[in-house]
């Protein structure tokens, strides 16, 4: 048979884990690449990027549009399994999932609705320019991989996440060497702060840092203990970062006060990791080009 979309990929895959045990991705693929019978050909078939296998990147698809809704939840690095919510769907003894059933769900809907679908209006895939189409899609693209990414932050240990703050802080220009960085992040725990880092190379002026891998929301008393202790070592700047969100009150408060507090949540932290390329690879690159009419113009 021929290699089935992603969406005709989503139940198989939902039943494959009604056993409540974790899988991995490599495993499900294997497993389903067998229910629907693929030939070694048809599981070899590249993207038209010649990056990863067609098969491969469907499957992927199907389980992320599916925690987004809420159905599958990660466990562990590369390992995912049903949640209580993919097993009420299960009962229904639906004929299919596809996009449409998924947006019952608002998780599903909020994952689909990016910050530019926010800003801008809605645009008909059938009136859609070919640009537009091509940034609808990155858009995407990108959304999903944030999802991964801060899914992979909240189920990694502490001592991780610590590591990726200076990973990603020194992608950013801050920290000075990789050993000083390393050495002042998750070390001093002193008074509401985690650690310290260099502004800039010279180390002109020194940022404290509070670095907390947490699922509550940060609220105002938060950071007011850490805008405390920032007075306490009479800095002028710091940086509060979590994987969850900051109230309303906790960023009205951060911005009212003489000294500078950057608050970075969750989702601004997964942005600016793909920006920067930290915990994320490049798939393939597309060039869009357009005519030189300079070119062709007569002297």
């Amino acid at each position: 048979m021929s290699i089935p979309d992603f969406q005709s990929i989503m139940l198989p895959l939902l039943q494959y884990t009604q056993d409540g045990n974790e899988h991995s991705l490599r495993e499900s693929i294997d497993a389903l690449g067998r229910k629907f019978n693929l030939t070694d050909q048809e599981r070899r078939q590249l993207l038209p990027s010649g990056q990863q296998p067609i098969f491969d990147n469907r499957v992927g698809w199907a389980r992320t549009y599916m925690k987004k809704a809420g159905f599958l939840e990660t466990t562990k690095r590369g390992y995912f399994k049903i949640t209580p919510r993919g097993t009420e769907v299960l009962s229904q003894k639906l004929q299919k999932i596809d996009i449409q059933y998924l947006r019952e769900f608002p998780e599903f809907i909020e994952f689909q609705t990016t910050k530019r679908e926010v800003d801008v209006p809605k645009i008909d895939r059938s009136d859609a320019t070919p640009e537009e189409s091509l940034e609808a899609a990155y858009d995407n693209l990108r959304s999903a991989l944030a999802g991964e990414l801060l899914a992979q932050l909240k189920t990694n240990p502490p001592s991780m996440f610590e590591k990726i703050v200076v990973d990603l802080l020194l992608k950013m220009g801050y920290g000075g060497s990789r050993k000083d960085a390393g050495q002042a992040i998750g070390k001093s725990g002193d008074e509401g702060i985690d650690g310290i880092i260099k502004e800039d190379k010279l180390g002109l002026d020194i940022i404290y840092i509070q670095a907390k891998r947490w699922e509550a929301q940060v609220g105002r008393p938060e950071i007011q203990k850490f805008a405390g202790a920032l007075q306490g070592k009479r800095a002028r700047k710091g940086i509060f970062i979590t994987t969850s969100t900051f109230s309303r009150e906790a960023r009205d408060y951060a911005s009212g006060i003489d000294t500078k507090i950057i608050l970075l949540d969750g989702e601004e932290i997964a942005g600016l990791m793909i920006d920067h390329g930290v915990g994320v690879s490049p798939v393939a690159t597309y060039e869009v080009k357009r005519l030189d009419t300079d070119y062709f113009a007569e002297e």
